[in-house]
């Protein structure tokens, strides 16, 4: 099995994060979509209000210690909800199921 971590997001993750989330077939299956996926200015707005609001936990999500996606947790109408994006590589090998063990 591949060897799956969460850790805190950095600067140098906002590229690969971007990219992911550009993704059609991602953008597809996705709950919670920027309503233009290519505008890379509001994906930075929008990126930091995530990470100043000290309600949402941002994790980056690592395969064998390369990129695979985020994770996330923060609360809505007062339940906690949490949200994943996988990258397209990582798809279909138990990433995102390893990385909600870690979460929770």
């Amino acid at each position: 099995m591949n060897h799956i971590e969460l850790r805190d997001l950095d600067d140098d993750d906002l590229d690969a994060i971007f990219e992911m989330m550009r993704d059609p077939d991602a953008v597809a299956m996705a709950a919670f979509t920027a309503e233009d996926p290519d505008d890379r200015a509001a994906f930075d707005a929008w990126i930091a209000r995530q990470r100043g609001n000290p309600d949402v936990l941002v994790q980056v999500v690592t395969e064998n210690g390369g990129f695979a996606g985020t994770a996330a947790a923060f609360t809505i109408d007062g339940d906690r909800e949490v949200s994943f994006w996988i990258a397209r590589h990582a798809l279909g090998r138990g990433v995102a199921t390893e990385a909600l063990r870690h979460l929770v």
